[in-house]
């Protein structure tokens, strides 16, 4: 039930690989360090990885009479999480499903999750643009959806896909918020100098072409290992980085579009 959702961010990503989650996980955190209460829904079926990120795979939900109960990270229920992740015996167990059931299981976690006030909703898709996302777009259109945050590397071969993504935003009638360029150069942990292992600037450049805002450029950090399995933000744990200037950049542009 989204009645009680202020504002639902979705987040999508033509080709699988490129840090949508990692980049999920820590915007929804980011924006529960400026004072929001999020919430963030895993509905990549297939590779649900929100839970291993935050260190929630031991927790298993349950229902009550309004529908599923989502995992609260802290007493104060500032960042609620949902994910197929939580219902798997095993993290190595494979979801085998045909579309249908696909479907009927993200409709019902677009639908029958019991959320509590929040501010945003941070929603993590899978990759492509298959009927999982056709199903997430029917579910949107009774929902005030701010509309869409696309991912990618700065490779050919992702911007290719991402340029997929736009045009079935387009198509759907999903607002683009904009793109974020994720693994864009590797910083040193040592001198914390960043060197271009791939290529640079192809997501700034993919939105001069098509017309959507650049929303910010994320290098590969070695330092946000010790992130992983915790919920805890690179915005209070490494307040200096460069990785934490971009997610408050990127944090000031959807809350400030958003309250305008």
């Amino acid at each position: 039930m989204l009645d009680k959702v202020e504002h639902v961010i979705l987040v999508l990503s033509g080709k699988g690989g490129v840090g949508k989650s990692t980049v999920s996980t820590q915007l929804a955190m980011a924006l529960r360090e400026n004072g929001f209460k999020v919430g963030l829904l895993d509905i990549d079926l297939c590779g649900p990885s929100v839970p291993y990120l935050l260190g929630l795979e031991s927790n298993d939900v349950y229902q009550c009479d309004e529908g599923w109960v989502p995992i609260y990270t802290d007493e104060n229920k500032t960042l609620a999480v949902m994910s197929i992740g939580f219902l798997l015996k095993n993290r190595n167990d494979p979801v085998i499903w045909r579309g249908p059931k696909k479907t009927m299981m993200i409709k019902q976690f677009l639908t029958d999750v019991k959320w509590d006030e929040l501010d945003y909703l941070i929603i993590d898709t899978p990759p492509g643009t298959s009927d999982e996302h056709i199903t997430v777009m029917e579910c949107m259109r009774d929902v005030k959806c701010e509309g869409a945050i696309m991912v990618t590397t700065p490779q050919g071969v992702a911007l290719d896909d991402v340029r997929k993504e736009l045009t079935f935003c387009r198509k759907t009638g999903v607002h683009v918020i904009g793109i974020i360029e994720n693994m864009s150069g590797f910083v040193c942990p040592h001198c914390s100098n960043c060197t271009n292992i791939f290529s640079s600037n192809g997501g700034v450049e993919l939105a001069k072409i098509a017309g959507v805002p650049h929303l910010g450029t994320l290098p590969i950090d070695p330092r946000l290992n010790v992130l992983v399995g915790t919920t805890r933000s690179v915005l209070t744990e490494l307040p200096d980085s460069n990785t934490a200037h971009v997610l408050k950049s990127i944090v000031k542009q959807i809350t400030s579009k958003e309250s305008t």
